[in-house]
């Protein structure tokens, strides 16, 4: 497995290389760029990448740029990104330019593995910051309009599985509770 990180904190990339180990026990191979350009060159020279994490902010070109480039030059390899900000509106914006994944710096490393693993078993990691609070969700029909679970269009089931998620209940925890596949959750 080959990962390759675009972030420009020197102890972000390592402290990155360290964890993602975990992701694989005969271990993972971790490119590390401080630049836009220096990720194209290391993506265009190593073709066998699996992943890409990329800091929405960069010294060189603004991430959502970098996303949009990295797509048009390697669409087959999915890219999370990155970001000590934790704003919906740039949330938002990276899954509109493709993201697999959103992850905040301030994530912990466990759910950080967890969130990866997910991406790599085909499916898009959205934090649960994105979600509307617990209790507009939770709120009842009124006699004007549906609950908002059935604006959303959800399933009985995704709606049990987001109720779980904005309780803060790992998908490990889900999985457990629900009796699913971790790639179901």
């Amino acid at each position: 497995m080959k990962i390759l990180v675009l972030d420009d904190h020197l102890l972000v990339r390592e402290g990155l290389r360290h964890v993602l180990q975990e992701l694989d026990e005969e271990g993972v191979a971790v490119l590390a760029a401080g630049s836009a350009r220096a990720a194209f060159a290391l993506a265009d020279e190593h073709t066998d990448i699996d992943l890409m994490l990329l800091d929405l902010n960069l010294p060189d070109m603004h991430g959502i740029a970098a996303l949009d480039e990295f797509g048009r030059r390697h669409p087959d390899i999915p890219v999370v990104m990155l970001s000590g900000n934790e704003d919906h509106a740039s949330m938002r914006n990276a899954f509109d330019h493709g993201a697999a994944g959103f992850i905040t710096k301030s994530t912990l490393s466990d759910q950080l593995v967890a969130a990866l693993r997910l991406v790599f078993a085909g499916g898009i990691y959205v934090p649960p910051q994105l979600f509307e609070a617990t209790d507009r969700l939770a709120q009842p029909a009124s006699a004007t309009g549906p609950r908002q679970e059935d604006r959303l269009g959800l399933t009985e089931r995704q709606q049990e599985v987001l109720q779980m998620v904005l309780k803060g209940k790992t998908n490990k925890e889900i999985c457990r509770l629900l009796e699913l596949a971790e790639p179901t959750v």
